[in-house]
């Protein structure tokens, strides 16, 4: 990677240029800086995110980007470490299953029934399942935010917004790098890069990494460590001028992902072993998570991830305007097994797996053509996916024996049934045991899905001052799906319950009918309890289509003010519940109006932007704890539908009052209410909060000394707020908000990031220190509620503590 004379400071300006929420559009931008004639005048970033080359200024769409200087100043890894930084943004969840939200709007598609409300795009490449869309930043040349729907060119599922990721490209000059981090809790970083031409008319360009940590968590009764990375990634990119006219590129990416899951920390104290906690336990006895001994016993821990992706892109300027297609396959499968109890125990031992294997093709044809009044793109495009995917439960008989417990469930004197059996049978002299047995359910799901789409989006000078935008997007998608929930799988149980068959007989008779009892519970499912449609497999179908259109007015009221407004259709494809058999939901509508303004103030070296929008959302699908299980007490995640509606603004500035120093700040603001909504648990949450906070901010600072021959020194200094949930009715319930005294849940957040470096006068070398999190500010992410009521065991996770370090990287 090459860095010009002004290097930081340069690359600086566009990072800014992130920090204000600018006018921008869909499709897949190219940013590039344009010189002006001074060192304390803005640049002009110039990006072709409607399929069109524009200043980013002149595009009426809310958009924030984020360069590769923004993402190595923080240094980020992937979207969740950089959302921090863009008010409106939220990517949380852990890598495999990830929950994207834009302006209070999100869904958490773990089940591969669902869809996303934000489409996230790599190249222009959809990225159909959340669980392979948070990969490593590898060889990033810019992130495009887009706030509100991008149906027009983006297409379905974009009904929040977009995030859309841009590489680097194959060039004609030699050049590459090698860089590493080294930080706390054992972190190791190290990438590496090399471009270079392979002929007159080719180019073939190689980037990999390897990103490790020890993990910042350790287990309290082993020592062993938690909460750590290893991942690795590779890329190369190959292009080829076929002429003058016709370009291609071929793409291939792969990552490898392989590490413990997020460990849960128990936060309800428990009593001397084999004592259970009460169900529920009592919230004004929770422990502080951040201070809390952390214990964990998942068999099998692990989050892993195998992802494929090739992409062909072709390029034809035509004397009429542009030919483009992108071919692209991507394949990833993945697995992620949690703990759900925080705690060491057999006896309330519960995890849960979610299982992926996916596969997806897309083919878009896109043209367009400019006569100098009218500015046009249009195309069609086919996607196709096939998935499968394994939802487990996996307990111990000594669990389950909890549950019967709390529940009351079990019509023996002490309330247990696996425990009650084997004392009988050791006081009869057996030697065996109905205790420690493994016991696993599953319901395994298959989609098969595709989507075809039309588009059009056509800008109409008006006059030298103003255009009128119209966009159509027309969409079909098409899905199948299945439901199978097997029999549970408990092989040593089994083996000693056929031990057991012929001493049944042998037992007093009030024995008898307990053990029959027993075994007849022991035969089936317990937390997929789904009766006669145990083992059997169900297929539905099911299709729906869409118009999306787009409107857009834009007026330059002087050379460096432009006003708009724009009135958006989003649109999200129905689907189905992975968890509940036969049960699906309809496509979810988003109609947003926006109107705002962006002003450059050339004398004083300053952009303003500012927004203000409201949306009506029809049928939102959310994912939601639903406690109302089916006879077991333990609940289940359901897909469930809601209107809302929210008004909100947007703002951001950029400043450099001198050639050395550069300020940025932005912020976004929302009201989000429930128009309609009744929560699994059955609260009416009709006109309550979604949850979503009132206001956001990022803000950033950057003094740049020039060392003459010694080079030169920048320090960047960054922080991030976030505000206070609003909690509803279900927050609680959700894991959402916290009644404890102890700690609060759902609290604002603060993050302060701090990085000087150091690059030689050749820009050959470089050399930083850097602090993120930099008060090592500590908060409780969210409560997990999955075992509450049946095991008592309550469980949070926590945000990562503060992470500092040291980089060296050479580039030629």
């Amino acid at each position: 990677m090459k860095l010009n004379r002004r290097g930081l400071v340069t690359s600086l300006r566009s990072a800014l240029c992130s920090g204000c929420v600018i006018a921008g559009a869909s499709g897949s931008a190219l940013a590039q800086n344009t010189p002006a004639g001074d060192d304390t005048t803005l640049e002009r970033v110039v990006v072709t995110a409607q399929s069109r080359e524009q200043e980013l200024q002149e595009v009426p769409i809310a958009i924030q980007v984020v360069d590769d200087k923004l993402i190595q100043d923080t240094a980020a890894y992937d979207l969740q470490d950089i959302a921090t930084f863009v008010p409106g943004l939220v990517v949380s969840g852990q890598k495999t299953q990830p929950r994207f939200a834009i302006r209070g709007i999100s869904t958490g598609d773990f089940g591969i029934g669902t869809d996303p409300a934000v489409g996230v795009y790599i190249d222009g490449v959809y990225s159909a399942r959340s669980g392979g869309a948070v990969l490593a930043f590898n060889d990033v040349e810019r992130i495009e935010v887009l706030k509100g729907p991008q149906g027009t060119l983006f297409g379905r599922n974009s009904a929040a917004g977009a995030v859309s990721l841009i590489t680097k490209q194959p060039g004609r000059e030699l050049e590459g790098h090698l860089f590493t981090r080294f930080g706390n809790d054992g972190q190791r970083y190290v990438e590496g890069l090399v471009n270079t031409p392979l002929g007159e008319t080719t180019a073939l360009r190689v980037s990999a990494l390897r990103n490790q940590s020890d993990g910042w968590l350790s287990d309290a009764a082993s020592g062993k460590d938690l909460n750590g990375e290893d991942n690795w990634a590779t890329r190369a990119a190959f292009r080829w001028d076929i002429s003058s006219a016709t370009n291609a590129t071929l793409t291939w990416d792969h990552e490898k992902l392989d590490q413990l899951a997020r460990p849960a920390i128990g936060i309800v104290p428990l009593p001397a072993a084999p004592g259970r906690p009460p169900t529920p336990p009592d919230p004004n006895s929770y422990l502080d998570p951040r201070h809390a001994p952390l214990f964990n016993d998942v068999e099998g821990n692990e989050e892993s991830r195998t992802f494929d992706g090739a992409t062909l892109a072709l390029n034809h300027a035509a004397d009429w305007g542009q030919i483009s297609s992108t071919t692209a396959w991507r394949q990833f499968d993945s697995v992620n097994r949690e703990d759900e109890d925080g705690t060491n125990r057999r006896n309330l031992y519960l995890d849960t797996a979610n299982i992926e294997d996916n596969e997806s093709f897309y083919q878009e044809l896109k043209f367009s053509g400019d006569s100098g009044r009218v500015n046009w793109v249009a195309g069609a495009s086919y996607y196709r996916e096939k998935a499968r995917q394994t939802s487990q439960v996996n307990v111990f008989t000594d669990s389950l024996d909890t549950l019967f417990l709390s529940q009351q469930l079990a019509p023996t004197p002490d309330g247990t049934l696996f425990g009650y059996f084997s004392d009988v049978l050791g006081s009869l002299g057996v030697p065996l045991s109905l205790l420690d047995h493994r016991w696993r359910e599953q319901v395994d799901n298959t989609a098969d899905s595709q989507a075809f789409a039309l588009f059009g989006d056509t800008i109409w000078k008006l006059s030298d001052r103003s255009n009128f935008t119209v966009g159509l997007r027309y969409t079909r998608d098409e899905k199948k799906f299945s439901w199978f929930n097997g029999a549970r799988s408990a092989p040593t149980l089994d083996a000693t319950i056929a031990q057991l068959l012929p001493l049944i007989g042998e037992l007093p008779p009030e024995l008898q009918e307990q053990a029959m009892f027993a075994l007849a519970v022991a035969g089936g499912d317990i937390v997929f309890a789904n009766g006669t449609l145990e083992g059997q497999k169900v297929r539905d179908k099911d299709s729906w289509s869409d118009f999306s259109p787009r409107f857009v007015f834009d007026f330059h009221a002087t050379p460096d003010t432009m006003l708009f407004a724009s009135l958006a259709k989003g649109y999200k494809a129905g689907g189905y519940n992975s968890l509940d058999i036969g049960a699906k939901f309809d496509n979810e509508d988003v109609w947003n109006l926006e109107t705002g303004i962006k002003q450059v103030v050339p004398e004083a070296n300053l952009q303003w932007n500012a927004s203000a929008y409201y949306y009506v959302y029809s049928d939102r699908q959310a994912i939601r704890l639903d406690p109302n299980s089916a006879g077991s007490g333990v609940p289940r995640y359901l897909v469930d539908t809601s209107d809302e509606k929210a008004w909100g603004l947007d703002f951001g500035v950029q400043w450099q009052p001198s050639k050395s120093f550069s300020l940025d700040a932005n912020a976004a603001f929302i009201d989000a209410t429930f128009k309609d909504k009744v929560a699994p648990s059955g609260a009416d949450l009709s006109g309550q909060a979604t949850g979503e906070p009132y206001f956001s901010f990022s803000v950033g600072a950057q003094y740049h000394w020039q060392l003459a021959s010694a080079g030169d020194v920048t320090l960047s200094l960054r922080h991030a707020y976030r505000g206070r949930s609003r909690c509803n009715a279900d927050s609680q319930l959700q894991g959402d908000c916290s009644i404890s005294p102890n700690f609060d849940v759902g609290t604002s957040q603060q993050r302060t990031d701090l990085r000087l470096g150091w690059t030689d006068a050749s820009q050959h070398w470089r050399v930083a220190a850097f602090a993120n999190n930099l008060f090592d500010k500590r908060y409780v992410d969210g409560i997990g509620n999955y075992t509450t009521d049946v095991f008592g065991t309550t469980y949070a996770t926590i945000t990562p503590p503060r992470l500092y370090g040291v980089e060296v990287g050479y580039q030629f």
